[in-house]
């Protein structure tokens, strides 16, 4: 039987962070996985979403209709990147994206990503540090981001396919 005091402690977790965004979370001891408590199943639809794959990003930068922004650090960029990207490294995304656009013109030299703009996408080296961009992107109101899941190591490998 679950004790008074872990069962408030959970429901106002519950009711502070209703959704979770595919982690498993951790509330007074206990563990839990992502759940959506709006309908009670996974939330998988949103972030499915939010994943270009290899092919999806190609045709992107063929296009030439794709702003894709690389967190990693200035040292890992130069070691290698995807064509076309800019090197914002994740510590410095947040205060970036905030920035008025001509300031961040200036200092990236490309166009400023705007809140509504559907192109654009973060990348790394294996997608975790994109998924964190894509969350602070998300936070900042860019609900249209999204993020290149495979991160370098998968552009790399796939490239010499």
């Amino acid at each position: 039987m679950i004790s008074y005091q872990v069962l408030r402690c959970v429901c106002r977790f519950a009711i502070t962070k209703p959704f979770f965004q595919g982690r498993v979370i951790s509330v007074c001891g206990l563990k839990s996985s992502s759940v959506n408590h709006s309908d009670g199943q996974p939330d998988t639809g949103r972030a499915a979403a939010s994943v270009v794959t290899h092919k999806q990003l190609k045709a992107m930068l063929a296009n030439h209709s794709v702003q894709l922004f690389d967190v990693r650090n200035p040292d890992e960029f130069q070691a290698g990147q995807i064509p076309d990207s800019i090197n914002i490294p994740l510590g410095q995304l947040e205060e970036s994206l905030k920035l008025p656009q001509k300031q961040f013109e200036l200092q990236f030299k490309v166009k400023a990503p705007l809140k509504e703009d559907d192109n654009i996408v973060f990348h790394c080296r294996s997608g975790k540090r994109s998924l964190s961009a894509l969350e602070i992107a998300h936070k900042l109101g860019f609900m249209k981001a999204r993020h290149y899941g495979g991160g370098y190591i998968d552009w790399e490998a796939q490239e010499k396919k």
